[in-house]
């Protein structure tokens, strides 16, 4: 399976909750996580999208960290059990 499967299901279960899942880009900023998921209420987490058993980058993994020494949520997702997962555990 592809990260881009992965995503694309991640967007659509998002909205499904009534959320929404921006595209991050972030010229100058190389390995900022794909996905900026926002649920009613302003619940906000970062998340990176990976092909099942991919892992991040070390850039990435610094880009993690930097956000989450900020206090942010960041998560790394591979693979559409874990964006069901996600979603039960943050959707009540």
């Amino acid at each position: 399976m592809r990260e881009r499967i992965v995503e694309t299901y991640l967007r659509e279960q998002v909205k499904a909750a009534g959320g929404i899942a921006y595209k991050w880009t972030s010229p100058g900023n190389s390995g900022v996580p794909d996905r900026i998921v926002i649920f009613p209420g302003g619940l906000t987490v970062f998340v990176e999208l990976k092909a099942p058993g991919g892992k991040p980058s070390k850039l990435q993994v610094v880009q993690h960290k930097r956000l989450r020494e900020l206090g942010c949520d960041v998560r790394v997702i591979d693979s559409k059990e874990q964006v069901d997962s996600f979603l039960e555990e943050l959707v009540e």
